[in-house]
């Protein structure tokens, strides 16, 4: 059960066709130099298929960008207004804790939410 109102929702597809289209680049540039086949590009940026971080990692690394400008604002409008400039370290470490939320029951999701606001309260001082 995923819960939209805990993450900002963030349509991947089209901001990887975004940043592909401002690099001047095809799906074909990305498949030459990820293996990555131009159909299953396609997929991805039309949104019927949501790539691993791995994955998400090598198309970043085709397009010479940091793999967390995929989760930024900055650059194109993706939805996510107010979102800070994440780090790669921080987008894995949001990608596991989304992953790992989703066998949480509510209940559970709330105590951890607490724990992780606690521990950011804690992280400023």
């Amino acid at each position: 059960m995923s819960h939209p109102e805990m993450l900002p929702q963030i349509n991947i597809g089209q901001t990887i066709r975004d940043y592909r289209l401002q690099r001047g680049m095809s799906q074909g540039d990305i498949e030459k130099r990820t293996g990555l086949l131009r159909c299953y590009l396609s997929r991805v940026e039309n949104g019927d298929t949501i790539p691993s971080l791995d994955t998400l990692s090598k198309i970043a690394g085709a397009m010479e960008i940091a793999l967390s400008q995929f989760f930024s604002e900055s650059g194109h409008s993706n939805g996510a207004k107010g979102l800070p400039q994440l780090s790669d370290d921080e987008v894995r470490f949001l990608s596991q804790v989304r992953r790992y939320a989703t066998n949480l029951n509510d209940s559970d999701r709330k105590l951890v939410l607490a724990m992780v606001k606690k521990m950011a309260a804690n992280s400023g001082k």
